[in-house]
């Protein structure tokens, strides 16, 4: 299948998607208002490529950079689009509008939302087709592969599994969300753990660093709670929470109001070199 995938946005999600839609040669087309963040996601790709891609034989499609100004061009032979701006939804929402009326009609549009459904997005603007639209949620790669495809009741029946087909094929591990959920599958199960993570250093039961080490030495895993939120950024979490506070009833506010202050303190974790931990 010959194509390009556009995504829009050049940061943490947006340059690791490049370099995973790449992989098989195919060109993609990376979109962002920040010039510097074009020039910066290339370096990182490069990167990819020298050490992740010499395992995986990436075959380094052509990756073209355009500014915001330039998104109907960019769009052009697109067969995918991928949204990655910041977790909002009046954002996002304005986001696939213009997706949605400057593609080709045959083109998939996707969000890469961490917490708002596909469902919630189109349900505020006026699309003119609003049938291609889908979520399309990444976490980390290459490093974890997992990516989770969601539709509507009315996303046309041939999209999910053209996504299913070409995320393996382009080394995603993907799974299918079959209903709605806001969340996905492991976000779900990780805001739980994440939520009370929170509210026990909230609480002061035990501190960051505390719980990080006794879910450690319980799980066997490589990264606490608290280092994974530096890594996603606490400014992010902070959104993903909001959106499930307002959304579903009875969840403590301690934990939101712990971000918070840290946000206030200019501690948003790895990307500005302190936030649970210093970097």
């Amino acid at each position: 299948m010959k194509g390009a995938v556009a995504i829009l946005g050049a940061g943490t999600q947006g340059r690791r998607l490049a370099y995973m839609w790449s992989s098989r040669g195919r060109p993609v087309k990376l979109i962002d208002k920040k010039p510097d963040a074009l020039e910066a996601a290339l370096v990182e790709i490069d990167k990819f490529r020298t050490s992740d891609g010499k395992e995986t034989a990436h075959k380094g499609g052509v990756i073209s950079i355009f500014g915001l100004d330039e998104l109907d061009v960019a769009l052009e032979g697109a067969w995918l689009a991928v949204e990655n701006v910041p977790e909002s939804m009046k954002l996002k929402r304005s986001v696939v509008q213009q997706l949605d009326g400057l593609s080709h009609i045959d083109t998939i549009i996707a969000s890469n939302s961490s917490s708002f459904t596909i469902q919630q997005i189109i349900d505020g603007p006026e699309l003119k087709h609003p049938n291609r639209c889908v979520s399309l949620h990444s976490y980390w790669p290459p490093e974890t592969a997992a990516i989770e495809i969601m539709g509507t009741n009315i996303t046309k029946p041939d999209i999910i599994p053209r996504l299913m087909k070409q995320c393996r094929e382009h080394g995603f591990n993907p799974f299918h969300v079959k209903k709605s959920s806001s969340g996905y599958i492991y976000n779900r199960i990780w805001a739980a753990i994440k939520r009370e993570s929170l509210y026990v250093a909230a609480e002061g039961v035990a501190s960051p660093e505390e719980i990080d080490c006794i879910y450690k030495d319980v799980l066997k895993t490589p990264k606490g709670p608290f280092e994974q939120m530096d890594v996603v950024g606490l400014d992010v979490v902070k959104d993903i929470e909001e959106n499930y506070a307002q959304n579903r009833g009875g969840l403590p506010k301690e934990p939101r109001d712990l971000l918070a202050r840290m946000i206030q303190d200019g501690k948003l974790g790895v990307k500005t070199g302190e936030g649970f931990y210093k970097y």
